[in-house]
């Protein structure tokens, strides 16, 4: 008969290992993505930031309006930019051809420091800027001075060569112009007149002029000298391609009849009636 252990048997426990999950449950996928998408728009922007001027407006325009509705109508600002994009090289060319051909005039020398050129939103503008004397109008008066005349017909001259429609500005200084019957308004819409009938004159033709303007001394261009001569100015404008079209579009837009009708007042409250007395 064997004897009986002091000690408690021994029992041995032996667990399967199950699989062991990843310890970062698949963060590192996320990680990776990020990083990789990071390196795209890093590579994206270098390539911006060696592409042309006009691939980089085309790009931005695309995200201004990615339905491209502002192509086809021409009335968003994505719409006009695109137009303005494709008229740059354009008018950068016809202002320096313009700026040769004044070189030529025998009193360019004089009138160089008043004539400044600015490639605008609206297109290329040519300023003449007067002087105290009055060097392209006659002061006080919207008859052109022989030098003013001139210089119009040779940019008549140029004009021509181009499609683009022409603008015609006129602007005073802030100084009154003395008359109670005519004001500096009537003396700027007069002397862009004058300027549209030179500009006719010489070879410009009817269908060309877009729009005669006169702005008195609303627009200084010295701000802080109202009255300095060089407010007195006239512009003429040489107009991005398809910028009237799309004024035209933009204002014969049909009307909402419910935008346009002025609200429905309503009614005023009913009255009760009195008691009938008994």
């Amino acid at each position: 008969m064997k004897a009986k252990s002091d000690h408690p048997p021994i029992i041995i426990v032996r667990k399967k290992a199950g699989e062991h999950e990843d310890e970062h449950g698949g963060a590192w996928k996320v990680a990776y993505a990020d990083f990789v998408t990071a390196m795209m728009a890093l590579f994206i922007v270098l390539w911006l930031l060696s592409a042309s001027e006009k691939v980089q407006k085309a790009v931005g325009g695309y995200f201004q309006d990615p339905t491209g509705k502002g192509r086809q109508t021409g009335t968003t600002s994505a719409g006009i930019g695109e137009t303005l994009t494709l008229n740059q090289s354009e008018m950068q060319h016809l202002k320096e051809k313009i700026q040769e051909a004044m070189k030529q005039v025998p009193t360019f020398k004089n009138m160089v420091n008043q004539i400044r050129m600015t490639i605008t939103a609206e297109g290329l503008r040519i300023d003449l800027l007067e002087t105290q004397r009055g060097l392209f109008f006659e002061t006080g008066n919207p008859k052109p001075t022989e030098e003013g005349g001139e210089l119009l017909k040779l940019l008549s001259a140029e004009l021509v060569t181009v499609p683009n429609k022409v603008a015609i500005e006129g602007h005073t200084d802030a100084t009154p112009y003395g008359r109670t019957d005519y004001s500096n308004w009537e003396l700027s819409a007069d002397r862009a007149n004058a300027a549209r009938s030179i500009l006719m004159a010489a070879g410009l033709t009817d269908d060309r002029i877009s729009q005669v303007r006169g702005f008195a001394d609303q627009r200084l261009l010295l701000k802080n000298d109202p009255t300095n001569p060089s407010n007195r100015r006239i512009s003429i404008i040489v107009r991005n391609m398809g910028l009237d079209k799309q004024e035209e579009v933009a204002a014969q837009a049909p009307v909402d009849p419910k935008a346009a009708a002025p609200p429905a007042t309503a009614p005023p409250p009913a009255t009760a009636a009195p008691p009938a007395k008994k």
